[in-house]
């Protein structure tokens, strides 16, 4: 391995990428954010020009082909929420996504996920 590579890998967390890489410096989704519990979901539209998209992107969209709660995505491909949330107001302003099931909807009452969710843990218990 030559010496320059192996300041980009940790023996025993691989790949290093530090989060504001994969986001090009930005910290915030432009627009509205998304909450923690928000369902998001491919809208079924065809990307443009793929070449403006990065692997995270990609690999996003495709975990958004079923509803998926955001903190669900970060979880499921070891990303930070920051990042997915960047990554997913990417997607959302070129018409990729949408957010199907907000955590607050305009109304104030909870929505039909958190309630599912509530009666899954009290289920639980």
């Amino acid at each position: 391995m030559n010496p320059s590579a192996e300041r980009w890998l940790d023996r025993e967390a691989g790949p290093l990428v530090r989060p504001y890489a994969r986001t090009r410096g930005r910290t915030r989704p432009a627009g509205e954010g998304f909450e923690l519990i928000a369902v998001v979901a491919a809208t079924g539209a065809r990307p443009g020009d793929r070449l403006r998209y990065s692997p995270d992107h990609v690999r996003i969209l495709r975990g958004c082909a079923r509803p998926v709660a955001v903190v669900d995505l970060a979880s499921e491909f070891g990303l930070p929420l920051g990042v997915v949330r960047v990554l997913l107001g990417d997607l959302r302003d070129e018409g990729l996504i949408r957010v199907v099931d907000s955590a607050r909807p305009a109304d104030g009452r909870p929505g039909r996920g958190v309630l599912r969710e509530v009666l899954n843990g009290l289920r639980a218990l």
